[in-house]
């Protein structure tokens, strides 16, 4: 018979590219990985891998063997996770990262969606870095990502990108700040104080090119990875801080920021990014089919 923990350390492999990253991971040595999977092919009859510079790469019949294996260990997950929750099996769970580069109020918003389904929907959700998210939903830890760029092409990582929506962008201000440079916007944001996200996001180099074109440059007074901590010192009247035109009504509000000026052109664009395979989580489904529509750009 077919040898389960053989299988895993193969499919670890795949989803890592490299024999000593997935031993990092799995926290075994190096060695015990490299002789059960020669165990694994000899055993099949095939070669898994091929070696490619100093990495590897999946053969045609590794390719077919991941896809299995993608579902009898999503399989056996869900099967565990239906033991441990015996007589609580009415409620859906949707295990969610979210990037952190992303609003949180427009991640709500989008997650609402799944609200309206029939029974009871329990999201699990989880912050992090693109990449890191990337890499558990590779292992299926997390159903779905929410993200502003799509999956990398060409990567061991057999995920696909749903884009969900394009949000045109203003830029906001507490009250003190809107009545100092809300007039004659956007010329006004010379010297301004503005807060932005780093350039690891990709909203920044659109806003980055808005500035360039508008041949306007502002006094750049914070960068944050985090978008929750951006609109936080936003909050605060640190400085001026982009956010969808969509949030207009949250941010007042909650924040008590306004709009002061659209950026004409500039989108946040939002992903789902979920794992490719037969069986579809039925969240994400309804998450990538219900995206809510964005307003017009000019619209404050």
């Amino acid at each position: 018979m077919l040898n389960y923990k053989h299988l895993h350390y193969f499919w670890v492999v795949a989803k890592e590219g490299s024999i000593t990253r997935a031993a990092e991971r799995l926290g075994v040595a190096v060695q015990t990985i490299s002789g059960q999977l020669g165990l694994l092919e000899r055993q099949l009859g095939k070669t898994l891998f091929n070696n490619q510079g100093r990495g590897l790469v999946l053969s045609d019949a590794g390719r077919k063997a991941l896809a299995y294996a993608d579902q009898i260990f999503l399989l056996g997950e869900q099967l565990e996770e239906a033991l441990q929750h015996d007589g609580d099996d009415a409620i859906l769970r949707l295990r969610v990262g979210i990037s952190d580069g992303i609003p949180k109020l427009l991640a709500y918003r989008l997650l609402n969606q799944v609200s309206a389904m029939p029974g009871d929907v329990r999201l699990i959700c989880d912050e992090g870095e693109f990449e890191n998210l990337l890499a558990e939903l590779a292992l299926h830890r997390l159903d779905v990502v929410l993200t502003d760029r799509p999956a990398p092409v060409g990567s061991n990582l057999k995920v696909f990108s749903t884009h969900l929506g394009e949000f045109p962008t203003a830029l906001f201000a507490t009250a003190s700040l809107s009545e100092r440079y809300g007039s004659g916007f956007p010329d006004s944001l010379a010297r301004a104080p503005l807060l932005l996200p780093t350039r690891h996001n990709a909203l920044r180099n659109r806003i980055d090119r808005w500035l360039e074109e508008n041949q306007i440059s502002p006094r750049i007074v914070g960068e944050f990875e985090d978008s929750a901590l951006l609109t936080t010192f936003g909050r605060g009247g640190f400085g001026i801080f982009p956010a969808p035109l969509a949030l207009a009504a949250q941010l007042a509000s909650e924040y008590d920021a306004r709009p002061i000026g659209a950026l004409d052109g500039v989108s946040e664009h939002i992903y789902a990014i979920s794992n490719e395979r037969r069986i579809r989580h039925p969240a994400v489904e309804v998450l990538c089919r219900a995206a809510p529509q964005p307003p017009a750009a000019g619209e404050l």
